[in-house]
């Protein structure tokens, strides 16, 4: 099973993904900015700013096939369950990792909302600093996922993490009982 948690920087998606994580035996993150990384880190200058001029390494051409290879590596050498927390607000990026996962194994996607207030507070009490590319990316996000489809949405306002994850635990039919 792949578990996407998806939404703003800021709204949760780490600290849920991470109690997920905890409750579902067999399973462990895997964040595709790890892919990002790996790609801003190896590729040319000129490649980078010819496929991304505005730095966002998710327009890097290999980073939705890697992320979706990358997936289909641990699920098929490991079997584990994947929880992957990432902010993709681009339908058409979201529908090939989607796409991608579905043909890996089970998955669910769950999109993370906030209101921009306590998106920002939650940046702040993280040590972001106002005006970071976290803080610039909100308004996009919150905007695409009013426009696009990115269902199932989970409000995440005035939600203890544990809430967050047994909702999600129920709507994949996944009990923590023995």
């Amino acid at each position: 099973m792949i578990i996407m948690i998806n939404g703003a920087f800021g709204v949760g998606k780490t600290t849920v993904s991470e109690e997920l994580s905890k409750k579902i035996p067999n399973s462990f993150i895997f964040d595709p900015e790890m892919v990002g990384f790996m790609l801003n880190h190896m590729l040319p200058s000129e490649l980078k700013k010819r496929e991304s001029p505005s730095g966002d390494f998710q327009d890097f051409l290999l980073w939705k096939n890697l992320v979706v290879k990358t997936a289909e590596g641990l699920v098929e050498t490991y079997g584990y369950h994947l929880i992957v927390p990432m902010t993709i607000r681009k339908p058409d990026y979201f529908e090939y990792i989607r796409s991608g996962f579905q043909k890996v194994s089970e998955t669910h996607h769950y999109c993370l909302t906030a209101t921009k207030e306590t998106i920002f507070n939650r940046l702040r009490e993280r040590g972001e600093d106002k005006g970071n590319w976290c803080f610039k990316q909100t308004q996009r996000c919150l905007d695409a996922y009013e426009t696009y489809d990115f269902s199932t949405y989970i409000d995440t306002n005035g939600s203890q993490v544990e809430q967050v994850v047994e909702q999600i635990l129920q709507q994949i039919h996944f009990t923590t009982e023995v």
